[in-house]
């Protein structure tokens, strides 16, 4: 999986968010917290609204916060709002994506890293990234990443 710049800078602006609760922070406070160029972040900031999971108000009590509580916010929630489906193949879905012959199985292997991916990412919620405690089992994977091949990890 590719995140982009774009992703990676709204993943860490929501998790200041998540630490501000409903109080207001401004583009400008976030992006020097999180060394995001400001111009850029505010761009993120407009899709993350657009998309329900941030709310703003203008003026000088003004800034963005969340539009609903960090625990349910998922990082899978944030990569959509930004960059669209968790995997697409050539911009479609996995499903709708056929294959000939000896090829014809990658279909099945798009289909299963898709559901790799959201098995972490819609598991983990700002929530957790704020508290610097992920789930037991992203934590075991990430410590052991070999770990992936046992079933009761995913």
């Amino acid at each position: 999986m590719r995140l982009s710049a774009r992703v990676d800078y709204a993943l860490r602006a929501a998790a200041e968010l998540s630490v501000a609760g409903s109080h207001p922070v401004t583009a400008v406070q976030l992006a020097e917290a999180q060394q995001i160029p400001p111009k850029f972040l505010e761009n993120i900031l407009g899709q993350l609204r657009r998309s329900g999971l941030v709310r703003s108000q203008r003026g000088p009590e003004g800034g963005y916060w969340l539009a609903r509580a960090a625990d349910r916010i998922s990082l899978a929630d944030i990569i959509r709002a930004i960059d669209g489906p968790l995997l697409g193949v050539r911009g479609e879905r996995p499903e709708h994506v056929g294959y000939e012959g000896p090829a014809a199985s990658l279909q099945e292997v798009w289909i299963a890293l898709r559901a790799s991916e959201r098995a972490i990412l819609e598991q983990v919620t700002l929530a957790h990234i704020a508290a610097g405690e992920l789930p037991e089992q992203v934590r075991k994977l990430a410590e052991d990443p070999a770990a992936w091949e046992s079933p009761s990890l995913i």
